[in-house]
Order: structure tokens, then C-alpha cells, then sequence
């Protein structure tokens, strides 16, 4: 076994990385990044791209339309941990906004079924 043998779980593959890409923190500062929160880059976080790192970068070249979280998460291969405190922090420096999803009490029942129905009109 080499020394980078130990660093690797065949199955779940480097454990190292995603501790290593946030620094060693688990939590987002902004701990109410819901998965399904849209992220869109900001004209400064365009602006300010090549000033962050490899998965910051990508986060905003992929945001140039709006995706949620989770979405970035899987395009990224880290978990929604991470993906959360990734996307905290270019929050946090506004390269990017959060859009989150309308409380659940705030749109009615019937509100929610006309906007499922006209977006399947859509398709």
C-alpha cells in the first residue's frame, strides 16, 4: 500500500477532496441554502471569474443561467454539503444570487396546481 493508497476508497473514490475544497468546513455560512435554491452569477462574479478557485469558477460559469444547488452539486461530482458551502461563499462576496423557493404557506394549493398545469402545457 503507498502512501496515497490510504487517501482512497475504491468505491467512494478520493475522501480527501471535499474536505479539502471547503477548507475543512462542513456547515454554509448561510445555513438556509435550500438544494432547490436557483443560483445565478452576478455581472461581478463574471467579472471577478478567474480571481477564485477551480470549483468557484466553475460554479459561475455554469450559473450564467440559473441552477439550483443540487444541480451544481452533481455537475460538480461533491456532495450537497459541499455544493451548499461553495455556492455560500460566492454568495457571500456577491459573485453569485440565491433565489429560493416561495415558503410553502405563501402560494395556495390551487396557485401551485395552475403553474404545474401551464408549465406542462409548456412541454
Amino acid at each position: 500500500m503507498t502512501s496515497d493508497d490510504r487517501w482512497l476508497d475504491d468505491a467512494a473514490g478520493p475522501v480527501v477532496r471535499p474536505y479539502a475544497i471547503t477548507g475543512g468546513r462542513t456547515r454554509a455560512a448561510e445555513s438556509t441554502l435550500e438544494l432547490v435554491a436557483m443560483v445565478t452569477t452576478t455581472e461581478r462574479g463574471l467579472a471577478l471569474a478567474d480571481q477564485v478557485s477551480g470549483e468557484h469558477q466553475e460554479i459561475i460559469r455554469r450559473c450564467r443561467r440559473p441552477l439550483s444547488i443540487a444541480e451544481l452539486s452533481a455537475h460538480l461530482d461533491v456532495p450537497l454539503g459541499v455544493g451548499r458551502v461553495l455556492v455560500s461563499d460566492l454568495l457571500e462576496q456577491g459573485l453569485v444570487v440565491v433565489r429560493r423557493p416561495a415558503p410553502r404557506h405563501r402560494m395556495s394549493d390551487e396557485a401551485l396546481l395552475e403553474k404545474v398545469m401551464n408549465g406542462l402545457r409548456q412541454l
